[in-house]
């Protein structure tokens, strides 16, 4: 079942989903930041935000997937059974 934040991520053009990374990474460091010197109220949110990027790498990697062409899949598709 698809999360609201996943809905919302496919409306986002190819620019803005690139300065969503840069700025949920940057979030992301703060927020280490200040958990080590002294602390979070929700220590949970780190978690949150890491899965906030994984998400939006993995729509980006599956943009890039989608542009491919059938002969850079098949090249792929071989790579990846050689790794087997």
């Amino acid at each position: 079942m698809a999360t609201k934040k996943f809905i919302t991520l496919q409306g986002y053009s190819d620019e803005e989903l690139t300065n969503e990374i840069n700025v949920t990474e940057e979030e992301l460091k703060k927020a280490k930041f200040d958990h080590a010197i002294h602390g979070l109220d929700n220590p949970l949110k780190l978690k949150d935000v890491k899965k906030d990027i994984a998400r939006l790498y993995t729509e980006q990697r599956r943009r890039e997937l989608a542009g491919m062409t059938p002969e850079q899949l098949a090249k792929r598709s071989k790579i990846r059974r050689r790794r087997k």
